[in-house]
């Protein structure tokens, strides 16, 4: 999974312009974060029609309020830089869920 360095919301829209992806935001300190953070590779080898991308919170903290993300750990779905769709709250969430969320991406 790809990490992304600190961006501005219209570069990371420039980023994302093409394909599928899904945006993980997390946190090292979080401990929701850290119980799912094991799981992210097996979830990306399921998935390869999408590309995976990890933006830490604390460093993307502007683009997280620009796209009202509140909770950790949290995933939104791109394509063609348009939103296809998030999981995103501060819940615990599981590998079924998050793949079963992913099966549903529009």
């Amino acid at each position: 999974m790809e990490r992304l360095p600190e961006l501005t919301k219209d570069a990371f829209f420039d980023r994302i312009q093409e394909g599928n992806y899904i945006v993980y935001f997390g946190a090292d300190w979080c401990r929701e974060c850290q119980y799912i953070r094991p799981k992210l590779p097996a979830i990306e080898n399921n998935f390869p029609g999408y590309k995976f991308l990890k933006a830490d919170r604390d460093e993307n903290t502007q683009l997280c309020l620009d796209l009202n993300v509140r909770g950790l750990p949290s995933f939104i779905g791109f394509h063609n830089g348009e939103e296809s769709g998030r999981f995103v709250n501060g819940d615990l969430k599981t590998q079924p869920q998050i793949e079963n969320w992913i099966r549903h991406l529009k």
